[in-house]
C-alpha cells in the first residue's frame, strides 16, 4: 500500500482500513459500521439546528426603538450577541453537513494533515473534527506563535 509523506517525518501515513472491510478482495461489508452512533447524532444535532433556524426566522422580533439611549445600546447588544449565536450555529452546521459527507465517502476519522486515523474517543468527543490530537496541537501552537 502506497503511503504519503508527513509532514511529521516519524510517522508513516497508512489510510486505515476499515474493521468491516472483508479479507477477500477488500471490500468493505455493508451494515452500519462503527460509526453510526456519531452519525445518528450529527444527523440530530443538524435537524435540531435546522428547527431552531426555522423557528428564529418565523418569530422575528421586530426592532424597538429606545427613548433612553442606555435601553437602544442595551438592545442592540442583545440583537448582536443573537446574531453571534445564530453564525456560530450556521459554522456548525455546515461542519455537521461536512463530517456527514465524510462519512459518506468513507474518509471520516481520518486526520486531514497527517493521514492517520482519528482515535475514536476523539471523535466521539468532538465528531466534527478533521484532525488527530497531535496535527491539532500544532495548529493550535502555531496559531498562538503567530499572536
Amino acid at each position: 500500500m502506497p503511503t504519503k509523506k508527513s509532514k511529521h517525518p516519524a510517522r508513516r501515513l497508512v489510510t486505515p482500513r476499515s474493521s468491516t472491510a472483508k479479507k477477500s478482495g477488500g471490500k468493505k461489508a455493508s451494515g452500519a459500521g462503527k460509526y453510526e452512533p456519531i452519525r445518528r447524532e450529527l444527523q440530530r444535532q443538524r435537524k435540531a439546528l435546522l428547527n431552531e433556524a426555522g423557528d428564529s426566522l418565523a418569530h422575528r422580533p421586530e426592532i424597538e426603538a429606545h427613548p433612553d439611549v442606555s435601553d437602544q445600546a442595551s438592545a442592540e447588544i442583545d440583537q448582536s450577541f443573537e446574531i453571534r449565536l445564530k453564525e456560530r450555529g450556521q459554522k456548525l452546521l455546515k461542519k455537521i453537513d461536512e463530517a456527514l459527507e465524510r462519512m459518506a465517502s468513507r474518509t471520516y476519522g481520518i486526520c486531514e494533515d497527517c493521514g492517520g486515523a482519528i482515535p475514536f474517543q476523539r471523535l466521539k468527543a468532538r465528531p466534527v473534527t478533521t484532525l488527530c490530537i497531535e496535527c491539532k496541537t500544532l495548529q493550535e501552537e502555531k496559531e498562538k506563535s503567530r499572536r
